[in-house]
């Protein structure tokens, strides 16, 4: 990937980090963990939690993947409705998921103030409805969520009262979430890290790991220079699971979306006077927050080919200044972008071959749920499946296509929606 992608504001402003050492022999351990972004490294550190040795292999360096590089948007739930939800998986089943889903937030919360991560935690999210009968379907969804599941941390936000949260876009309506927020993504992955690092787990950076191999009672991995040994192997690879496991690579679509940061503005606190993070009810989203030194990060559009923008600033840029007109000429320091893994149907894809635990797929909306899926594949390795089966349990679909044609296909249907949002 183009290093320009990784330009990003999040490594301007990371913590102090050491750099760990490349795998150059042969190990054993209990679990071997692919991949160094939130999903590899809660579920490193939770296993190490319960007295596993643990070693943790990430092909290019700490948070170097979505992790690092996404939207800092703390947003509880999944891409589906709880209504959905409760309609295509009924009420037992349901309640499972918003447990685990709705209740991430509470989890990455408790890890942040447990390990004393300094990643710029902020509360409050707000639904911002693009059209009038998206705020008519936010209101319902509240109204559920408060008398199905008793979830009352949503308000309801009037068209006339929008101006509290954002000045700019000409939103209707929206919702605010008391209990979602945002933060420095990198800077949380890197605190993971560290407190991993505390509990025992090994972790080797620029370690790809290029070959598994199940025997059965044991793993076979090959990384680097070395190779490992271990009872079970956790892929949390996101995009680059094919590279590990081709046959899972089917089951989602590399998605590309870019992100800006502005200069810190003289104005900041009037564009979102309560320092909420704000997204969209676009199918194609606009998303945006306020850096802890009053910088815009903004990020909007998707573009599904993986060669990304001449200019990435003025890609993104289009779009902020559709939002906030003030900002068309303001200086932007940074200009990033990356890729997100989608599935079919946009719920996280996790699941268990033999000895290979899995978790990928998690749509755009994984800065909480993957600290989620990475404990509760933890549970798993040591035999408690309760958890991890309410998510692995959830129906998936390949991509049609087969290798050549799902990517294509797939961005004939994205398009499509794509399209809804302008008429």
């Amino acid at each position: 990937m183009p290093d320009r992608l990784n330009d990003s504001y999040y490594r301007s402003a990371a913590n102090a980090w050491e750099t760990q050492p490349t795998l150059d022999s042969g190990l054993d351990c209990d679990v071997v963990v692919i991949g160094g972004g939130f999903t590899g490294l809660s579920a490193a550190l939770a296993c190490a939690e319960k007295g596993l040795f643990v070693i943790l292999l990430e092909a290019q360096t700490i948070g170097f993947g979505a992790s690092g590089r996404n939207g800092g948007q703390l947003i509880p739930g999944l891409r589906w409705s709880m209504r959905e939800i409760d309609e295509e998986f009924g009420r037992e089943r349901a309640k499972a998921i918003f447990d685990l889903a709705w209740g991430a937030g509470a989890r990455v919360h408790d890890r942040i103030v447990k390990h004393d991560i300094q990643c710029d935690l902020k509360s409050g999210h707000l639904e911002a409805a693009y059209k009038p009968g998206h705020f008519e379907d936010m209101q319902r969804e509240a109204e559920f969520l408060s008398r199905e599941f008793g979830w009352d941390s949503v308000e309801v936000v009037a068209p006339a009262d929008i101006g509290r949260h954002i000045n700019g876009g000409d939103y209707h309506g929206g919702l605010y979430e008391t209990k979602g927020g945002h933060f420095h993504p990198l800077n949380y992955a890197l605190g993971l890290a560290k407190a991993a690092l505390a509990a025992g787990v090994l972790i080797f950076e620029n370690t790809a790991a290029q070959r598994q191999l199940d025997r059965g009672t044991y793993v076979e991995i090959q990384a680097g220079a070395g190779s490992l040994t271990a009872n079970q192997i956790i892929i949390a690879t996101d995009n680059w699971t094919g590279d590990i496991a081709p046959e899972l690579s089917s089951y989602t679509v590399p998605i590309m979306n870019y992100n800006i940061a502005t200069a810190p503005l003289p104005d900041a606190d009037q564009l979102l006077p309560s320092d909420a993070a704000v997204a969209d009810s676009r199918f194609v989203l606009n998303y945006f927050r306020l850096s802890a030194d009053k910088r815009l990060i903004f990020g909007g559009g998707e573009k599904y080919v993986q060669r990304p923008p001449a200019d990435i600033a003025g890609f993104v840029r289009k779009h902020m200044a559709e939002v906030f007109p003030s900002l068309a000429r303001t200086t932007i320091d940074y200009a990033w972008g990356g890729a997100v893994g989608v599935t079919m149907n946009r719920l996280p894809h996790m699941g268990r071959k033999g000895n290979v635990f899995y978790a990928h797929g998690f749509s755009g909306h994984g800065a909480l749920v993957t600290t989620v899926a990475g404990e509760l594949m933890a549970e798993a390795v040591v035999g408690t499946m309760e958890q991890f089966d309410v998510f692995a349990s959830l129906p998936h679909s390949r991509f049609p296509g087969g290798k050549w044609l799902a990517r294509p296909l797939a961005t004939l249907g994205l398009l499509y929606y794509a399209m809804r949002d302008r008429l």
